[in-house]
């Protein structure tokens, strides 16, 4: 039986001072063991909705609920099971690998011999182990956002959060990473995932959902999406549906 990860409810948001709702009254259900795609083009609302799910702001109305229990029942345990790995990079990088695994995995309440073990292990996995005692700031792009991923998974969430994992990466860093993500997701960790690149998320994703000016317009299998709206490919339907105007 698959159950629900994660259930939102008449999601809204709205920032001070703004007129309009950044997200709109968002219905979605993800279920454990999913590669969830969330997608939309620019100020579709994608970033705010993660940020909401991670804990990193509240909503304006609505309500999300982890495995059928309301987050605000006890979001702390919660986060604890959760991982993000954000766009921007999120380390120290006047630190080492190895040190700032160390204190992000602190964070998480890992004992000093789990942060060596589970360091160990994922620094190979990612290519770094070589490196893992050099500052950050001489790695090059690819190896930054690997380090950023081998942050949000040193603790074996059971969710996690990724928001463009491979932006400016070469193409051997990229297939490393999706292949990661992958075994990661096949050992049962749920991935919620949101980019822009169309290819790599029909690859990717099991299922999608589609945002535009923070509404719920498309959501489904993403085979089952492309063949039954008579397109190509994913890149094809967003165009569909969101059209093909510029969103600077």
């Amino acid at each position: 039986m698959v159950n629900n990860c994660i259930k939102i409810e008449q999601l809204s948001k709205r920032y001070p001072g703004e007129s309009k709702d950044s997200l709109c009254g968002i219905n979605l259900t993800i279920q454990e063991g999913e590669k969830f795609g969330i997608l939309g083009p620019n100020g579709a609302g994608k970033t705010t909705l993660i940020s909401i799910l991670c804990g990193i702001m509240e909503q304006s109305s609505g309500n999300v609920y982890y495995w059928d229990r309301e987050a605000k029942s006890d979001f702390a345990a919660v986060k604890q099971k959760m991982g993000f790995v954000p766009q921007e990079y999120a380390f120290y990088d006047v630190l080492t690998p190895m040190q700032n695994l160390e204190y992000f995995g602190a964070m998480y309440k890992l004992s000093a011999t789990v942060i060596a073990a589970r360091a160990k292990e994922i620094l190979k996995i990612l290519g770094l182990a070589d490196v893992k005692h050099k500052r950050i700031t001489t790695f090059s792009g690819g190896m930054k956002r690997r380090m950023n991923l081998a942050i949000g998974i040193i603790h074996k969430p059971s969710i996690l959060f990724l928001d463009e994992p491979t932006v400016g990466v070469d193409v051997q860093s990229k297939v490393a990473i999706l292949r990661i993500l992958n075994e990661l997701n096949q050992n049962g960790t749920t991935i919620i995932y949101t980019s822009h690149h169309s290819d790599e998320a029909q690859e990717f994703c099991t299922k999608l959902a589609l945002l535009d000016k923070g509404k719920l317009i498309l959501k489904g299998k993403t085979d089952a999406l492309i063949a039954s709206h008579n397109v190509n490919d994913l890149k094809e339907l967003l165009l569909k549906f969101t059209g093909a105007s510029y969103r600077d």
